[in-house]
């Protein structure tokens, strides 16, 4: 019987001690697997993120909050030397407003001022209220009233642009009509789905809003997204004039035609404006973004790391256990003519045993826990940030019935997308992944059983004979 097949079967000679072995070293095994899946994903994720953050600059006026007052802080005529700086494609510029359904209760809500007489509409918002859930109505009054008012109907969110194929970084399609012309004063409006549909409303239909008639030309797509669905889009000369803020805007994006030239055309942005407006680029806003996710790249590799070392911990003093009990036995083999190399050989198989029998159940336990794991990591990390503020970044959206239900508004200034991404990591397991699982298997058993080989050729067989 050579030294690997003796090695193999002695891991088998104490069956307890065998499966007691086999549990821990699986369960360290397991988790090194699932941090290493979790360790990837996560990066991949960054990498995707901060690939697909774009090349463009976010402007706000300074300190601009939802549907606060501009004051006209930025005006077209202002962006226009904006977009007269080189390298600069495009710039989207919009300016938002809310509407109040003629004859519905007022409500006031926080950071918002209140709709004037002529910021009505006849239109009803598609937006469905949980009346059960008090949660996200609690920054809500009505004049003093308990509960909901039978006439009340969520403000509807009116935006001019110059842009009207895009909405909140949504790329919008159309079910029916054509899209507006965003440069021109001509009372058209795009209306959604949702809108059309609780509305009764068809291209060619009318309707309403300061107090002027507006014509529905284009009825885009919200497929079921209720923030989508209660919007009107118009062109922003007409949102400029029906709102009586000629000349304002509320948020813009500048499209650089390059990322290379992004920081640049950031600074000179900055440099035109002044303390007029907060201006972020895509770049900044995305590694803001991805914080949570750096902090689980982070913390499972430190895991990983924990776990192997913890790994071959646990070989290293089962095999100085093992040596010890057979101190005898490797004076005998020494005494034969065994080499110390044999021996050690012997040994080292034992432990390779151990590892690899844990490393077929650490692989399986690995799998099964590294999506739930890597979950829960991103789950945490990302509700730690969530109170950070970030300037020109985000805008909170206003929730009704309760956290879960439909927003007023969601997205952010160009880059809406990105903080939903950074919740959908998707844990792959592939061959590379089990052969990395069974490499750390053999590092762990081979660095654990090294210190144990010490201790084999310091036994002398005259020593150990003497003591029998």
């Amino acid at each position: 019987m050579n030294v690997f097949s003796r090695g193999i079967r002695n891991a088998f000679r104490n069956q307890i001690r065998t499966i007691a072995v086999v549990g821990i070293l699986s369960l360290s095994i397991g988790l090194s697997l699932a941090m290493l899946v979790a360790h990837k994903a996560v990066d991949q994720k960054i990498n995707s993120v901060k690939a697909s953050a774009g090349n463009t600059i976010t402007i706000a006026p300074a300190g601009f909050s939802n549907f606060s007052q501009v004051n006209n802080a930025l005006t077209t005529t202002l962006l226009s030397k904006v977009s007269q700086l080189a390298h600069v494609t495009s710039l989207t510029e919009t300016l938002s407003d809310r509407l109040k359904t003629i004859g519905s209760v007022s409500a006031s809500s926080f950071g918002a001022n209140s709709t004037s007489s002529s910021n009505q509409t006849s239109l009803t918002s598609p937006v469905i209220i949980n009346a059960d859930s008090k949660r996200g109505l609690r920054a809500f009054t009505f004049g003093g009233l308990s509960g909901i008012p039978s006439n009340f109907s969520p403000p509807i969110t009116i935006t001019g642009t110059n842009d009207p194929y895009s909405l909140n970084s949504n790329n919008l399609s159309l079910s029916g009509g054509n899209f507006i012309n965003g440069n021109l004063d001509n009372n058209q409006a795009m209306v959604s789905t949702s809108m059309a549909s609780k509305n009764n409303l068809r291209v060619g239909s009318t309707f309403t809003a300061y107090n002027t008639t507006l014509t529905v030309t284009g009825i885009f797509l919200n497929n079921g997204n209720q923030s989508l669905g209660n919007n009107i889009i118009v062109s922003l000369p007409t949102e400029q004039s029906l709102s009586g803020q000629s000349g304002a805007v509320t948020s813009a994006i500048a499209t650089v035609d390059s990322e290379d030239n992004l920081a640049s055309v950031t600074t000179s942005v900055k440099n035109i404006l002044g303390s007029n407006a907060d201006v972020e680029n895509a770049q900044n806003i995305a590694n803001q973004t991805i914080q949570p996710l750096n902090s689980v790249s982070s913390v499972s590799m430190y895991s990983l790391i924990g776990a192997v070392v913890a790994g071959a911990v646990i070989i290293l003093m089962i095999m100085i256990m093992i040596t010890r009990e057979r101190r005898r036995e490797i004076g005998v083999l020494k005494a034969i003519g065994a080499s110390n190399f044999k021996v050690v050989t012997q040994f080292v198989s034992e432990a390779v045993t151990f590892a690899v029998l844990a490393a077929v159940v650490g692989i399986i336990i690995g799998v099964a826990a590294a999506s739930p794991i890597t979950n829960t990591l991103i789950k945490n990390s990302s509700a730690s940030s969530t109170s950070t503020n970030f300037s020109g970044g985000f805008r909170t959206a206003t929730h009704f019935g309760g956290t879960n239900g439909p927003a007023l508004l969601s997205g952010g200034r160009g880059l809406g997308k990105v903080r939903n991404e950074i919740s959908n990591v998707k844990t792959e397991v592939g061959w590379s992944i089990i052969g990395y699982g069974f490499s750390a298997a053999i590092i762990i058993a081979v660095a654990g059983s090294s210190i144990a080989a010490w201790f084999i050729a310091k036994v002398r067989p005259a020593e150990v004979m003497r003591m029998e």
